[in-house]
């Protein structure tokens, strides 16, 4: 497969080519890419990377993969994308002086502090802020710069026309020097919870997706709940589980929005998957790069229809069905049919009669002799038949499809079934022999000129598409042609011999001055040069600038020795009810988190009123109560109506959950929530000193191991633990209250059933999961079991911390009565946390666990 001239870095109509980034998760993959188009692939150590489950590389292996991709053209990404954890930042340290050294063009990384120890080791090496970063606006791409990021990869949730907002934004804010490049997935998977908010695996297992342990709960089956009924959605079970992202047919608008790289999803998949959707992807971008000049701008599409070849590759390399994601907009009737979760292929049709050993059915999709097909009764979580085809009839226009004695359960096969094909051998070989062979398959151009007259020596000056340039003098002189002069017609048919190289012939400017020849032979030995010259210098490792004498230790804050005051209980609330029953209880410091921010100033009079009864109360010891209200996690570019709309209650101060939060907010009282993912000291430390937040929740993947080593690397006043919470699971786009209690695609036409009806999600064993939306009609699914720290908060006392939160959930004013009465004890040593334990247990309305900082 020979690459186009153009295919990396020419422009069409001002645009710039994006990259084409594909997924490896072993040496196999990585080959496949490669002769099949990729510009970079993306890759994972055996640490630190979010798809831990993948065979992975080893630090060894860099030196040799990435001369092998440099070879070939193509650049290569380290994924350091998940929390670090304090122990093991001198890892990471030594993890990053090896990746650099190695070459590598640029790491992935998703923590804040290992950011900043990338920088401060390095002053060059190229940052690229992961998705896990869940950056959804420009100033989220600010954020980013700020923290030494050269390239920024969105959040899988930003339509075309946000995207386009936010390169429109960045290029303003950045008029007078290079706003940083973006990059988006294009195709793969789709999570339903934003990448790097996402506490499901956590919850319910222990295995933390920030960690890069994602059990996949999204798809599992689920029942909706509704006031206490089970809703009747037929065949739907699969409540959370996305449609896979397929960005094809908008791909002249990706190119047209100016995004850098286009990256498919899939470092768990196999190699003939890589090939098989690299290669799609690679033809589509190089035809729509040279269409889209002559292409109506309103069909600027490379139309993906149902029966076309590009679509039968894509499903038969995997599909839970194919879906543009986000790029077009919400469209919740569209992005999760809910019928299975798990790969299907291509749909066959259904069965319309069942015989001996043959089904009878209406085709939809071509199907073969060995090609292997399943069938599927609605209940994808059961067993399900299926086999290998051994012969296709065709009758008038049905299809009768016959099987191997005894190789399907015929009873279990029903009329109205429906029959997906699951492999296609014939593709699966034609896909193999792409990478298979020792001989390159994907060649990338270079660009020859020759110059030369009469008695002196012909010069090839030879380009190839990254910048190496190499020139190459015969060793004879050129002579006078008495036949077949050097014409560019010979040139290129002898310098375009290129079969068994990286390279193939782009662009041939003949400069000779009259009719004159060289031997074929000589021609050939310069040929071969060029070649064997360019392979010397792309293959010679990039050297980035590292400071040798820079240290972890110098990032670290200093310990200081204060003596704290007593231990202060802080609780979150999101209702009215519950904020009054908690003023009731005599807390001092409350967190509002409404789904209406407009109930917020409601919620601050209430706080003021009692303080002024209280400051009328000269008996009262409490101070007066202060007040916190939460925005919503997540800010898109056109959303800050919703902060105005929560500064607007002239709150006593705010909870800082994104990066908007911390521009929108900046010179008011901030108090950083568990969404910034502070798992670290240098996370810690450049939250808190550089934009100002008087303390910061922990993140929610810490057990009490890595909570103790937190507190003894920063000062443990920084800090707030949560020990009582309703785990936040799913924090998604994907409005589970549109999709299934409307016909509405979005909040215009959905009706709003969020306000009207209380849902929850029963899981495979019984739990019933809370289902709650924001102001930007965002889902969040809190775990339906509480889980506590409680028997280690005198543990986190004796190591200063001060600062311990309740968060309630959907619980009654009495129950969070009940519940700060008892947290209050164990705060003020009156019980135990074994027995503040023992006490959640027998409240059975609560439910209640020892959660995460156990494991």
């Amino acid at each position: 497969m020979t690459a186009k001239p153009n295919s990396l870095t020419s422009k069409v109509h001002n645009l710039q080519v994006p990259e084409l980034l594909a997924p490896a998760g072993n040496w196999e993959c990585a080959k496949a890419a490669v002769e099949n188009g990729a510009d970079a692939i993306y890759f994972g150590l055996d640490k630190f990377n979010a798809r831990m489950r993948a065979e992975n590389f080893t630090e060894v292996d860099l030196p040799e993969l990435m001369e092998f991709l440099h070879l070939r053209g193509v650049k290569g990404y380290v994924t350091l994308n998940t929390l670090v954890f304090p122990q093991e930042l001198k890892d990471a340290q030594q993890y990053i002086r090896s990746i650099i050294s190695a070459g590598v063009d640029a790491v992935i990384v998703q923590d804040v502090g290992i950011c900043r120890l990338i920088r401060h080791i390095s002053p060059d090496f190229p940052i690229h802020a992961s998705t896990q970063m869940t950056i959804t606006s420009a100033v989220g791409v600010e954020f980013a710069k700020e923290l030494g990021c050269n390239l920024v990869v969105l959040a899988r949730e930003c339509s075309i026309k946000e995207i386009n907002k936010i390169q429109q934004q960045i290029s303003v804010e950045n008029s007078h020097q290079k706003s940083l490049p973006l990059e988006v997935f294009v195709h793969g998977a789709l999570c339903v919870a934003y990448s790097g908010q996402c506490l499901t695996s956590e919850a319910l297992g222990g295995r933390s997706a920030n960690r890069g342990e994602c059990a996949q709960a999204c798809r599992m089956p689920y029942d909706l709940i509704s006031d206490g009924e089970i809703v009747n959605l037929g065949d739907r079970k699969y409540l959370l589980s996305p449609q896979d992202l397929a960005g094809l047919e908008v791909i002249p608008e990706l190119v047209k929005s100016g995004v850098s790289c286009l990256k498919i999803e899939g470092r768990l998949k196999a190699s003939e998957y890589v090939a098989n959707v690299t290669r799609v992807y690679r033809q589509a971008l190089d035809n729509v790069i040279k269409d889209i000049p002559d292409i109506p701008e309103n069909q600027q599409k490379t139309l993906i229809k149902k029966g076309n070849q590009e679509h039968y590759n894509l499903e038969m390399a995997f599909s839970r069905g194919l879906y543009t994601g986000w790029f077009e907009g919400i469209n919740n009737q569209e992005l999760v049919h809910a019928r299975f979760g798990k790969k299907r292929g291509v749909y066959l049709g259904e069965v319309k009669q069942v015989g001996r050993e043959e089904i009878t059915i209406r085709l939809e999709a071509p199907v073969k002799a060995g090609d292997g097909v399943v069938f599927d009764c609605g209940h994808p979580e059961r067993k399900e038949e299926g086999g290998r085809v051994y012969g296709v009839l065709r009758k008038g226009k049905d299809t009768i499809l016959r099987f191997g004695k005894r190789d399907l359960n015929l009873r279990k096969i029903h009329i109205g079934d429906r029959i997906w094909k699951t492999s296609d051998p014939e593709l699966d070989k034609q896909v193999r022999q792409s990478f298979a062979s020792e001989k390159p398959q994907f060649q990338r151009p270079i660009f020859v000129e020759l110059y030369g007259e009469l008695n002196e020596n012909l010069v090839a000056i030879a380009r190839d598409e990254i910048g190496h340039v190499v020139q190459v003098k015969s060793s004879i002189t050129l002579v006078e042609a008495r036949n077949k002069p050097l014409s560019t017609e010979r040139l290129q048919e002898q310098f375009g011999r290129l079969g068994n190289t990286p390279f193939c012939l782009g662009e041939l400017k003949n400069h000779l001055e009259g009719e004159l020849m060289l031997p074929v032979s000589e021609l050939n030995k310069m040929r071969r040069e060029i070649v064997a010259r360019l392979e010397e210098l792309r293959t010679q490792p990039k050297l980035w600038k590292i400071n040798e004498n820079a240290s972890l230790s110098d990032l670290l804050p200093v310990k200081d020795s204060l003596i704290l005051p007593s231990p202060q209980l802080i609780v979150l609330v999101r209702n009215l009810k519950q904020l009054e029953a908690t003023l009731k209880a005599g807390i001092e410091t409350i967190y509002c988190e409404f789904e209406d921010p407009r109930k917020y100033k409601q919620a601050v009079q209430i706080v003021r009123q009692s303080s002024h009864l209280q400051f009328s109360n000269y008996s009262s010891p409490n101070p007066s109560p202060q007040i916190w209200v939460a925005p919503p996690r997540i800010t898109k570019p056109a959303e800050n109506w919703i902060l105005q709309q929560v500064r607007s209650s002239n709150a006593d101060g705010y909870l800082i959950r994104s990066y908007d939060h911390l521009r929108y907010f900046a010179g008011e009282n901030c108090i950083g929530d568990f969404s910034l993912n502070v798992a670290n000291a240098l996370t810690a430390d450049y939250f808190k000193n550089r934009f100002g937040l008087e303390r910061l929740t922990a993140s929610y993947d810490l057990n009490i191991n890595q909570l103790e080593d937190l507190l003894k690397s920063a000062p443990s006043q920084w800090f707030e633990v949560t020990i009582h919470q309703h785990m936040p699971m799913f924090h998604m786009e994907h409005c589970v209250f549109c999709a299934f209690l409307s016909e509405g695609i979005d909040f215009r036409d959905c009706g709003r059933p969020c306000e009207k009806h209380q849902v929850k999600l029963r899981d495979r064993v019984g739990t019933e999961h809370i289902l709650q939306a924001d102001a930007g009609c965002r889902n969040t699914v809190f775990n339906g079991t509480a889980q506590t720290g409680a028997e280690y908060v005198e543990h986190l006392i004796k190591l200063g911390l001060q600062n311990f939160r309740v968060e309630c959930v959907n619980e009654t004013p009495e129950q969070v009565t009940q519940t700060i009465h008892l947290y209050q004890q164990l705060l003020e040593g009156y019980i135990t946390g074994s027995q503040l334990w023992r006490e959640l247990r027998l409240q059975s309305q609560l439910g209640v666990t020892r959660g995460t900082v156990v494991s």
